[in-house]
């Protein structure tokens, strides 16, 4: 009965409009409240979810990626990008996808790329000609790059997610997310490509030329460099995740306020405002997740799901898609944080179980968790789209397909193929 107290309240509190942080809190609380059990065990697991060091590299990340929002790192990217594949057909939505990938890789997240590349890209290429549909349901695909690479924080999240099942390192799952984020960024020009050529946009310009390419590039070099600085400062053993997060802030600050000189005071303001309430939300939530977990391992979730799903099919094959699909499902009335707090540690033992690789699942649970961010009701990153190309969510619905599609393709590849994830954090621990 408790379970059903747990997992009923959960869903009624999410259905009826409570934030998913109040929703988690609210459904452990009843279901202490019924259990007998002291409600200050509620907080008491709140408390020590959240104090664990390599939690530092959260809020280091989540300023890391404002500072180059705010400090004019975008449109240095744009040029590089455009330079390189901006005379092919569609090209500026090619542009678009290489900016969003480059821009991802020094942000770590989605929703900042979609705001800094947005607000560059969308307009453009509307005044260019294109449809305001197709150039958001480019910035916003594209852009969802940003979870897989080594800045992302919910790299951290997940790792930290798979405590008491798995031993899973953050340098692991950086280099996981790399293979990973660069086929999503070929279905994600795919996508691009196949829906400008069926739609008839123009080719316009030609090639300006290795010189002008070689130029934007030394240009956007420094905002890039931060990528390069985290993966061979963990590698060689310089720096740990948590402080690499450090670095990047540092880096940020130089790159934009001396290099760049592009960082007004006020910008720094904001950067930190949001950097603040960024973290405070991902802490609330990685407390209170940490209390909802520890009543699904009490009455056997993880358990008692697998059990379900075996009874369907004991096919590897099968139970991946299904593992897929209702991450998808939940992916999209939770934020990113919480599913991957509170999915881990119901999926991955019954992924594990089934011959997952537990840092194959985090990527597995990346991506699906991407897709979630570009889905309704809760896609954050859709919805920031829309409202800087000035349409509304349902016309951009009706042409999202293909580059759904593209995105599922990535999704599949790397589910059932685990050379895609496995393959060069292997190489690096031989």
């Amino acid at each position: 009965m408790e379970l059903v107290i747990l997992s009923v309240s959960f869903l009624i509190l999410l259905l009826i409009g409570v934030p998913v942080a109040f929703s988690i809190g609210l459904a452990s609380v009843a279901t202490v409240l019924y259990a007998g059990v002291p409600v200050p065990v509620v907080f008491q697991k709140m408390v020590g979810g959240m104090q664990v060091f390599s939690f530092m590299a959260i809020p280091f990340f989540v300023f890391a990626g404002e500072l180059m929002l705010y400090g004019g790192i975008a449109d240095r990217i744009v040029r590089f990008a455009n330079s390189l594949v901006g005379h092919v057909r569609g090209g500026l939505g090619m542009s678009n996808v290489v900016g969003c990938t480059l821009f991802g890789g020094v942000s770590g997240s989605a929703l900042a790329d979609v705001s800094a590349m947005g607000s560059v890209m969308i307009p453009l290429m509307k005044k260019e000609g294109y449809d305001a549909d197709y150039a958001v349901n480019v910035t916003t695909h594209a852009a969802l790059v940003g979870v897989l690479m080594p800045t992302s924080h919910n790299i951290i999240i997940f790792t930290l997610a798979t405590t008491g099942i798995a031993s899973v390192s953050v340098l692991s799952m950086i280099l996981a997310g790399v293979i990973p984020a660069l086929l999503l960024t070929l279905c994600n020009l795919g996508a691009a490509y196949y829906v400008a050529v069926k739609r008839g946009y123009p080719i316009r310009g030609k090639f300006p030329g290795w010189g002008e390419v070689l130029g934007a590039c030394l240009a956007a070099l420094p905002g890039l460099m931060i990528v390069f600085i985290i993966l061979a400062g963990i590698l060689s053993g310089v720096f740990t995740p948590a402080e690499s997060a450090a670095v990047a802030v540092l880096w940020a600050l130089l790159v934009t306020a001396l290099v760049y000189r592009s960082l007004t005071w006020g910008d720094f303001l904001k950067a930190c405002a949001k950097a603040c309430k960024t973290t405070g939300v991902v802490l609330l939530l990685i407390g209170i997740s940490s209390a909802f977990g520890y009543f699904m391992a009490l009455y056997e979730v993880p358990q008692k799901t697998g059990a379900l799903m075996t009874s369907i099919s004991d096919s590897p094959l099968v139970i991946f898609l299904m593992i897929n699909v209702l991450l998808f499902l939940l992916g999209t009335f939770l934020d990113m944080a919480a599913t991957i707090l509170v999915c881990t540690p119901i999926f991955l033992p019954i992924a594990m179980q089934f011959g997952m690789d537990p840092v194959q699942f985090g990527v597995v649970m990346l991506i699906n968790c991407a897709l979630g961010l570009n889905t309704p009701p809760v896609g954050v990153t859709q919805f920031v789209g829309c409202a800087i190309g000035g349409i509304s969510v349902g016309q951009v619905m009706r042409s999202i397909l293909p580059f759904y599609g593209a995105l599922t393709i990535c999704l599949l590849l790397v589910t059932y193929v685990p050379a895609f994830s496995l393959w060069l954090p292997g190489l690096m621990a031989r």
